[in-house]
């Protein structure tokens, strides 16, 4: 019985680090451009030239 108190424990330890996590990344604005990244590589013309040989 003392394991799975334990065990209950350390899941729900580890769901409030990933839920604090989480939280946190939101806040520092990780979440808030959803434009950008897939227009950069639709509109990067950055070609090697030496490769075209």
């Amino acid at each position: 019985m003392s394991a799975i108190i334990i065990l209950l424990i350390t899941s729900i330890s580890v769901a409030a680090l990933f839920l604090v996590a989480f939280i946190w990344s939101v806040k520092s604005g990780q979440y808030d451009d959803e434009i950008s990244p897939p227009m950069r590589m639709l509109l990067d013309d950055t070609t090697n030239k030496s490769s075209h040989t």
